[in-house]
């Protein structure tokens, strides 16, 4: 175009910076927004919202996009809309809330696509009254609930702990209207929930009322699998896939069979699988292989896997502390005390356990040993009566996941002190007695923490609900829906 001497116009520019932003290419997006200011477009607003939108999609350019939505003169539902998705893209959904809260004082009136990014942001946080709050506010202000928007709704349910009531809007969804993504939105939650039984039902029903499955419904039906222990019939639906569906496995789909196998304990058969898989295995593969071999004793196994995983990926953190898990399991405290050092040598910081809850349209983050809080001294003393009364039940700590060469005691004390511990002390602080507290892990909720929120909520007579990395566990009455099996 520009070759053959025709200008681009306020039509041409969003086009092109749309593929910028499909392409992640910031400095060719700031190359294309240098032309728009040399002829004079820069203050077209659709010209701004697909610059907005460029920086956004673009890593390290979301102070860009900033800049430039607070410089606008006038802004539209777009604006805010593009600038909320961006922060959710980035995972900033905590400031994809706070922007969602200014709108609503200074903004427009969010509309169906600024519904569905604030979902999306409650979704990663697990904020449910929050997406409880949406809910209403889309009803109240009568949203034509598209296809898009159920979608979301049933997922910011699912990942903030309330299942049935992703089950129940789903159930609610016109048969017409219920859409592949539907069906793998509810798949995934059951199997976040470890209601694989019902997730296999739900998959089921999808096929008989005509709904082809594609490959990301396999990944939520196989992880549903994986997360109940349902071995063989992850196996069955693997090779139905394969061989009723026509879909060629993905990384993922192998990562699945592999973790179904390595959660079962079925270390040799794992790797066996992994040697027959026609594509080379991902770190992500690696390090489901190594947690079960470590939880099997299978650690000659695990420390030789590691140490690959190690030369291949020498600045990934996870790798140091799998191999650091594995020497501390052997109580070879010297070679643990090396891989640490090799760590501070590099520059490597072990990612920090941390959970949230939320409360009072506030969402409050604890990490292990925290006394940042301004009630920090009430929540220590609740932590102390916690510890007191499961003690008195039976709790004994345990202390094999406090992987230091340091006395028991020491050891008792570091567990005691975890910031799921932390969460659930300000919980039942902050909350009316007999309701339910819900809070969210970045990290796998260790044994000695599992151990302790099942007495919890029998002496407390709460129900908890914990999501971690992997899943979601649901304690009530000292049993866990996990069944101990995560």
């Amino acid at each position: 175009m520009l070759s053959h001497s025709i200008e681009p116009n306020n039509y041409t520019y969003p086009f092109v910076l749309k593929a910028c932003a499909g392409m992640g290419d910031m400095n060719l997006g700031q190359t294309v927004q240098g032309s728009v200011t040399k002829l004079g477009f820069c203050g077209d607003a659709h010209v701004l919202h697909a610059t907005i939108h460029m920086y956004c999609s673009c890593r390290n350019g979301i102070e860009f996009a900033e800049k430039l939505f607070d410089e606008m003169p006038k802004t539209n539902s777009v604006s805010w809309s593009t600038m909320i998705g961006g922060y959710v893209r980035w995972g900033m959904s905590s400031e994809a809330i706070k922007l969602f809260r200014r709108m609503q004082n200074v903004g427009p009136r969010p509309d169906e696509i600024t519904m569905v990014m604030v979902l999306s942001a409650c979704a990663d946080l697990g904020a449910l009254e929050l997406g409880r709050w949406a809910h209403a506010y889309i009803d109240k202000e009568k949203f034509e609930m598209r296809p898009e928007l159920s979608n979301a709704l049933i997922d910011m349910f699912a990942k903030c702990g309330d299942v049935d009531s992703a089950l129940r809007l789903f159930d609610k969804m016109p048969e017409r209207k219920r859409s592949v993504v539907s069906w793998t939105s509810v798949i995934f939650g059951m199997a976040l929930h470890g209601r694989g039984l019902e997730a296999v039902s739900l998959f089921e029903e999808m096929t008989r009322n005509g709904v082809v499955p594609d490959d990301v419904a396999f990944i939520g039906l196989l992880t549903a699998c994986s997360h109940s222990g349902l071995v063989e019939e992850g196996k069955r639906y693997f090779d139905s896939m394969v061989n009723d569906y026509g879909i060629r496995p993905r990384i993922e789909h192998y990562g699945c069979m592999v973790d179904l196998l390595s959660r079962a304990g079925l270390v040799n058969e794992a790797v066996e699988f992994i040697d027959q898989m026609p594509v080379a295995p991902n770190p992500v593969i690696w390090r489901s292989l190594i947690s079960a071999c470590r939880a099997q004793d299978q650690l000659n196994l695990g420390e030789r896997i590691t140490k690959d995983l190690i030369s291949n990926e020498p600045m990934h953190e996870a790798n140091y502390v799998l191999l650091s898990g594995i020497y501390a399991k052997m109580s070879n405290w010297q070679k643990k005390t090396t891989v640490r050092e090799e760590m501070g040598q590099k520059g490597i910081r072990k990612i920090p356990g941390s959970t949230m809850i939320e409360l009072d349209n506030g969402i409050y983050e604890f990490v292990a040993g925290d006394k940042s809080h301004g009630e920090y001294r009430k929540i220590y003393e609740m932590v102390d009566e916690m510890e007191k009364k499961i003690r008195e039940a039976g709790y004994v700590v345990t202390t094999k996941n406090v992987l230091l060469d340091i006395e028991e005691e020491d050891k008792e004390g570091a567990v005691n002190k975890h910031s799921e511990k932390l969460a659930i002390a300000f919980g039942l602080l902050k909350t009316s007695p007999g309701s339910a507290i819900r809070i969210v892990k970045n990290l796998r909720v260790c044994d000695d923490c599992h151990s302790a929120t099942k007495l919890i909520s029998v002496i407390y007579k709460r129900d908890i609900v914990v999501r971690d990395r992997n899943r979601f566990h649901h304690f009530k009455d000292g049993l866990c829906s996990c069944n101990d099996f995560w």
